[in-house]
């Protein structure tokens, strides 16, 4: 099991798809680090060798922000919308989509479950 940014890669998986695991690489930047260490995209993990596999976590160290790092500053990033009390940053506190998306109906992911609303008692008869 190669370990490369505090994530295990699972090993059966080609090394592009693998690198995806990292959070902070995606499809783009998985086969650019493919192609500069000079590692074909199909070849399995498992069949890397150990150079190989320090090649590609020194590159990832070197060009890239992933995993906690990234998660820190993308926090920081809203945190800061937040503490100025932008527009974004209201909608970031009220937990209502931050995108100009509708939220008459839909919205659920942000909003959480529906609540249901007291209405009027039917009378009956």
């Amino acid at each position: 099991m190669a370990r490369i940014a505090g994530v295990n890669i699972p090993t059966q998986k080609r090394v592009e798809i693998a690198l995806r695991y990292i959070h902070g690489i995606g499809p783009a930047h998985a086969r650019q680090i493919c192609e500069t260490v000079g590692i074909a995209p199909e070849r399995r993990v498992n069949d890397l060798t150990d150079s190989e596999v320090i090649q590609i976590r020194e590159m990832i160290d070197r060009d890239f922000v992933v995993e906690g790092d990234l998660r820190r500053e993308v926090a920081m990033n809203i945190k800061r919308l937040m503490d100025l009390g932008c527009y974004r940053g209201l909608r970031h506190r009220k937990g209502l989509p931050v995108r100009g998306q509708r939220t008459h109906t839909n919205a659920r992911t942000r909003k959480g479950p529906a609540k249901a609303i007291a209405g009027k008692k039917k009378v009956t008869k």
